[in-house]
């Protein structure tokens, strides 16, 4: 009985509970419904317009840590930006020397030189020192460009000591195996016989031949012709790595978490030592600006798509303009919403891109229109084309300057994310001697660009009458077509006017 009332007490509780639940949930779910009712009849008078893009806020200023000039014993400058937010360190020996410092009869000397400097150093061979910087899951390289060549490091913080052991090894002492000499040798020989098949690269060696000729260092290949690699030798490697691999000649940049006191010992101990002057800088003939709109069409039979490349000799880094320049390119081929892109792409679906670029250089590079099309639409491409670089000389809207500005100011933090980054940043600081403050003031400059300076730099530097047009399809095609729209002389050429015939691999290769 006792058992049973408690029952009985038990269960009448319950049951008072659950009626007192249910009666809260009511005036809960009633009052939850009234608030949904209100957000309803809100949001029905604040319906957001979806037919524009919602506006862009103010584009965010960036402001990294200070640049820290610091210097060794022997006069090596050392440029360092701390980042202790992640214990990774990057260190890159940066050396003003590069392609252009080949000489004339062995093109693609300095390419090869930093390429086998990976390929064996110190006391390590090749698999040896590669084994090693995967053990501390480093990375070291080296590189080599038109105006800097050097080495380059990323480790983790951890790892820094053994990591600037190998990588001081590279830098300095790169043994230069002859093994490893044959072994690129035929690697390059093979990809100069595979560009014999690939418009891309046809189009490409023949843009700078024709703009810049075989006597300027920007029309010859980076890693040279079959001549001068087969000729190439070890002794031309370490001539070149003794000239030019000097205290004199060189820069460190090093970016991450670590502080002056912490790195300069270490560097010191490494590079401190490292005896040599200074390089006399080579000169170069200027390059003849294009005069007269030529056509030169390279004969692929069959190709399905025609590789169009269509531009004239632009301007160098340091030019008063740049900033000028790249708005107006943003708008004309720079960006996916670029008026080429939008033109070529989706508007006529003659192509998957369409772009332009200026090639900033210590000379004045490149500036380059181009895409690879559909062959049966290669004239009405090139048409479109031409209709957009005289359309870039009359005003621009207020959206297209607009959105221009956003692109790049928005994007431009995108180069600083990691230690690397940085380090490449840094590197074009010191190459072109740009002051310290130019990172934190390019969103401001680019903002102050108006539509008149954007008409103005596209006038003075794209003349749609003086450009090299360069079209890599299938002749019997697209000549008749191409010759009809009246855009100047065809010169006909094969591939080998373009490349030379295919190396023959000898049987040991």
């Amino acid at each position: 009985m006792q058992s049973s009332k408690v029952c009985a007490r038990g269960s009448s509780a319950s049951g008072g509970k659950s009626k007192n639940f249910m009666l809260n949930a009511v005036k809960h779910l009633t009052g939850l419904s009234i608030i949904i009712l209100l957000f309803v009849n809100t949001s029905a008078t604040q319906t957001p317009d979806r037919t524009k893009p919602p506006d862009l806020g103010p584009p965010p200023s960036m402001k990294l840590p200070a640049i820290q000039h610091l210097k060794l014993s022997n006069g090596i400058p050392v440029v360092l930006m701390e980042k202790h937010q992640v214990p990774l360190v990057e260190v890159e020996l940066l050396i003003r020397a590069g392609v252009v410092n080949d000489p004339k009869d062995k093109p693609g000397l300095a390419s090869m030189t930093t390429s086998i400097m990976e390929e064996g150093a110190g006391t390590r061979n090749a698999l040896e020192l590669a084994d090693a910087i995967d053990f501390l899951g480093a990375d070291i390289s080296a590189f080599a460009s038109w105006h800097t060549s050097g080495v380059s490091m990323f480790t983790p913080l951890s790892k820094l000591d053994d990591a600037l052991t190998l990588f001081g090894d590279m830098c300095l002492r790169p043994t230069f195996p002859k093994e490893e000499l044959e072994r690129n040798r035929k690697e390059r020989l093979t990809t100069i016989m595979q560009w014999h098949d690939e418009p891309r690269a046809i189009a490409s060696v023949q843009f700078s031949k024709t703009l810049f000729g075989n006597d300027h260092p920007y029309g010859k290949s980076t890693i040279g012709n079959e001549k001068s690699i087969r000729a190439l030798k070890v002794d031309d490697l370490k001539k070149f790595h003794q000239t030019y691999f000097t205290p004199g000649n060189a820069s460190l940049i090093v970016v991450g978490d670590i502080s002056p006191e912490a790195i300069l010992p270490k560097l010191e101990a490494i590079f401190g030592k490292w005896e040599g002057g200074k390089v006399e800088q080579v000169s170069f003939p200027k390059a003849q600006q294009v005069k007269e709109r030529t056509i030169y069409l390279i004969d692929k039979p069959g190709a399905p798509q025609s590789e169009i490349r269509i531009g004239r000799i632009g301007v160098d880094r340091m030019t008063e303009d740049y900033y000028s320049l790249r708005v107006m390119n943003t708008i004309l081929g720079g960006s996916f919403s670029s008026r080429l892109n939008q033109n070529l792409r989706e508007q006529h679906g003659y192509t998957y891109g369409a772009s332009s670029n200026f090639d900033f250089r210590v000379m004045p590079g490149p500036f380059l229109a181009g895409s690879a099309v559909q062959t049966a639409v290669t004239d009405s491409a090139l048409f479109q084309f031409f209709y957009e670089l005289n359309r870039i000389l009359e005003p621009v809207s207020d959206e297209e300057l607009t959105r221009a500005k956003n692109y790049l100011t928005l994007r431009y933090p995108e180069s600083f994310q990691t230690v690397q980054q940085i380090a490449n940043q840094l590197a074009e600081l010191v190459a072109y001697n740009l002051p310290d403050d130019y990172f934190n003031n390019f969103t401001k400059n680019i903002l102050a660009v108006t539509k008149e300076d954007v008409q103005r730099v596209a006038r003075k530097y794209i003349e749609p009458e003086k450009v090299s047009i360069i079209v890599v399809g299938d002749r019997k095609t697209i000549e008749k077509p191409v010759g009809n729209l009246k855009y100047g002389k065809i010169k006909n050429l094969t591939i080998e006017n373009v490349l030379g015939k295919a190396p023959k691999m000898d049987k040991g290769e």
